[in-house]
């Protein structure tokens, strides 16, 4: 084998690379070390985006964390990007992963802190011989600390982080989020960590270490939430459907079903009186004011309830938009993929996997006027693309078929 680890190679002279899912990216590699859901999460924003990804995938039966490949959770995640079988814990696998390492912008991990450093790929040790190396991890509870060494899963950092303590309906227990939150925002916050430092490179010429969990990202989304208790000391409780500080906002009733009813702010509130025929409501010293319509918040909708009941879900949904106040249907999400507004958007794009055929995934929520996003291949077949990329990097096929046969690859 020639050994051509030194030599400089651009990300996308490494094999050959997988049709752009956009341009913004382009000129980045990238190695993904992820599973599951965090950090494939965050992988999925360079990849989507026209990075050079290489997704470094453990050689076995197939056995996937995360769901079973041809599964829609692991199509979504994995799409945009090629795929290495490669054995870390043996000699020839590290020798591999080092040259790619060597020529990478960035790499993406999510194992418990302690995996990268016991296998020798932790940040201290890969920039030393590439010091421009960007490099994200995700960990459940941070790098360190009294609960770094825990399995972090996106239930448990919804617990501990506060979020299932304001979540449901008063008296009847804690409750989750209906999508895994905590996993979704570590992985985009650590997206956004690796622009960041990706943008301070170009100035700096060094790369640094990345780093979020679940139990940060999580605890960031609390938001105004977390901010009342901070300067206040106000602990926010179970509101069920109705906005804790907005009201009247929450689910009402209709003559075919319930819709959406959001009224922040005084004139909006007496847009909403006087579309309902109760202008009489902005005057009532119970409704007046803010303050007094939280006090009063259970009476007031029931006041609403018994006019809403009237009309129907599209009915009232046009009469309160077309009178400035916001409003909408509350769909499952069959009905919320048919809305025309959301078809309009796209979201829904086109694919032909390799274990499902011709199907569609969700696209980008972004929309960009001159480098947009598009899904421009499908989840790779495992290791795929190892002999390709180990071609690249120097191996004949003899060693090639060597690697195969010690199942390095």
């Amino acid at each position: 084998m020639t050994d051509s680890s030194n030599t400089p190679i651009h990300a996308g002279q490494i094999g050959t690379r997988t049709p752009l899912a956009s341009s913004a990216l382009k000129d980045y590699l990238v190695l993904d070390l992820t599973r599951v859901r965090s950090g494939p999460t965050c992988v999925r924003q360079l990849a989507d985006w026209g990075a050079d990804v290489i997704k470094i995938e453990t050689p076995s039966d197939g056995a996937q964390l995360g769901g079973p490949r041809q599964g829609p959770d692991f199509q979504n995640l994995h799409r945009n990007k090629r795929s290495l079988t490669l054995n870390l814990k043996s000699e020839a696998g590290m020798k591999i992963f080092r040259q790619l390492a060597d020529k990478a912008d960035v790499i993406v991990e999510n194992f418990r802190p302690d995996v990268k450093n016991r296998l020798g790929i932790d940040y201290e040790t890969l920039s030393k011989t590439n010091p421009r190396l960007v490099y994200a991890s995700i960990s459940g509870f941070g790098q360190d600390g009294p609960y770094s060494g825990r399995p972090g899963f996106d239930q448990i950092a919804q617990g501990m982080g506060g979020l299932m303590s304001i979540t449901g309906t008063p008296g009847e227990g804690p409750m989750r989020v209906g999508i895994p939150i905590a996993d979704l925002c570590a992985g985009l916050f650590a997206a956004q960590g690796i622009f960041i430092a990706l943008l301070e490179r170009a100035h700096s010429g060094q790369g640094q270490w990345v780093q979020t969990s679940l139990l940060q990202a999580q605890m960031f989304m609390l938001d105004f939430q977390a901010a009342r208790y901070l300067m206040d000391g106000d602990i926010a409780k179970q509101a069920g459907n109705n906005h804790p500080t907005s009201i009247p906002t929450g689910v009402f009733e209709t003559s075919d079903g319930y819709m959406n009813i959001a009224v922040a702010g005084e004139v909006i509130w007496e847009r909403f009186a006087a579309a309902l025929g109760r202008e009489d409501w902005i005057t009532n010293p119970d409704y007046a004011t803010g303050p007094d319509r939280s006090k009063n918040r259970d009476a007031i909708n029931a006041e609403i309830n018994v006019i809403t009941r009237d009309k129907t879900t599209a009915a009232w949904i046009d009469i309160l938009n077309d009178a400035g106040v916001p409003a909408g249907e509350i769909n499952n999400i069959g009905q919320a993929f048919e809305n025309p507004q959301v078809k309009h958007l796209g979201l829904a794009q086109p694919i032909t996997s390799h274990e499902r055929g011709d199907t569609h995934l969700v696209g980008q929520p972004i929309m960009m006027s001159r480098t947009p996003s598009h899904l421009a291949s499908p989840p790779p077949l495992a290791g795929g693309h190892a002999d390709d990329i180990l071609s690249t990097l120097g191996y004949s096929a003899e060693d090639i078929a060597a690697l195969h046969d010690a199942k390095t690859i």
